[in-house]
């Protein structure tokens, strides 16, 4: 409910955040207890050791784990790791995908026509806010593109320290991987001594065992925030024992890590307490409802002549304004030519009563959701639809 006592269903859920909804009480419960202990300590704590456990114990490619305060920071961590693991500097990135807030993360996460050069061999663009060298030590892939992306990696192998991925980047409208490629280039990785980055910060959402588990991929470091906070800020750092060792103070300083905030308890127990709810069986019924409303949306699209489009997995999805084929970052930005139509359309769907992200029309499912929240959005889209002649 907002300030003027408008209800609204919430299908962002803090940007894919809450994904046992708002003020669960098993997390509530589980903050009130920390709250009358303490909320940060000098030291690590019980409650750190067992959020940690619970994720070693739960993904097969995660051995040792550090936390942090946000994803931003763990996919920094990650990428300062791979440097000082692999003695080499450059990472490679998919264009147009986010991941953060460091510099050279954030190189091509929205080019344009003007910018974005070779669809086969993308150019580094680097924001205003960082400095122009950071271009360098940035190479940029094509998404769904893996030949080039094989291409690519050759030909750079003895500077890249690591390759950076998003299983299913929401910068993008969750445009999935084709068949082989995100194998493909863990494949080449591994070939030239380059570290797989997975950054599962959304995508931890989507499997219990984590999002490269299916693909049968197994990174080398993970990057984790979102749902293992529970609401609470959050990031994490996973990874083989071999490179993770680059945190280790007592083998020398190679990767420094502090943090007054690291792993502070309140965040720890809430996402204990969050993936504690989520069992195999509650990923199966979020993941089966995501199919079931992205089908939904598709029919009816297709049913009504509307030039629109469903696309993501599991209870991840996103609204494209356009009968196009989505591929990659490319085809995405091209599909958004009418931005004031889509600024139209979004701020409908608001006012009857759907909260998704208005910029790139992506949104999630949660827990307590189920058929009737999913009928109450079609009825919302058909009434939206209609108000804008569509």
């Amino acid at each position: 409910m907002d300030v003027d006592g408008e209800e609204r269903i919430d299908f962002i859920n803090n940007y894919t955040s809450l994904i046992l909804g708002h003020s669960h009480p098993a997390i509530v419960e589980a903050v009130k207890n920390q709250l009358e202990k303490g909320t940060c300590f000098g030291m690590p704590t019980e409650s750190e050791i067992r959020l940690a456990s619970l994720l070693i114990k739960r993904v097969p490619y995660i051995k040792k784990v550090r936390f942090c305060n946000s994803g931003s920071e763990a996919v920094m961590l990650a990428i300062k790791a791979s440097r000082a693991y692999t003695g080499k500097y450059k990472i490679a990135k998919i264009e147009g995908a986010y991941h953060g807030l460091y510099d050279y993360a954030q190189v091509s996460e929205a080019p344009s026509h003007q910018t974005w050069g070779d669809k086969n061999c993308p150019s580094s663009v680097v924001e205003k806010s960082a400095t122009p060298s950071v271009k360098n030590d940035v190479l940029v892939l094509p998404w769904n593109n893996k030949q080039a992306c094989e291409n690519l990696l050759e030909k750079n192998k003895n500077e890249l320290a690591a390759v950076l991925i998003d299983t299913l980047p929401a910068n993008f409208g969750f445009i999935p991987p084709q068949d082989g490629f995100l194998e493909s280039i863990w494949e080449v990785a591994k070939t030239y001594g380059i570290l797989f980055i997975s950054d599962e910060v959304i995508g931890f959402r989507l499997n219990l065992k984590g999002a490269c588990d299916e693909f049968g991929i197994k990174p080398d470091l993970v990057t984790l925030g979102k749902i293992i906070g529970g609401g609470f800020p959050i990031g994490a750092l996973g990874g083989k024992d071999e490179v993770m060792e680059v945190f280790d103070h007592t083998k020398g300083i190679k990767v420094h890590h502090g943090g007054s905030f690291n792993a502070n308890p309140v965040s720890m127990v809430a996402g204990y307490a969050t993936l504690n709810e989520l069992g195999p069986g509650e990923y199966e019924r979020l993941n089966k409802m995501g199919d079931e409303l992205r089908i939904k949306l598709n029919d009816f699209f297709l049913t009504r002549k509307i030039s629109a489009q469903a696309t993501g997995k599991g209870s991840l999805f996103c609204i494209h304004l356009t009968r196009e084929k989505l591929l990659d970052y490319r085809s995405f930005v091209n599909s958004r030519v009418n931005r004031a139509l889509l600024d139209k359309f979004f701020h409908e769907l608001l006012g009857n009563g759907i909260l998704l992200d208005s910029t790139r029309g992506i949104g999630c499912l949660s827990t307590p959701m189920g058929n009737e929240e999913l009928e109450f959005f079609l009825k919302a889209l058909e009434i939206s639809f209609k108000r804008l002649n569509l």
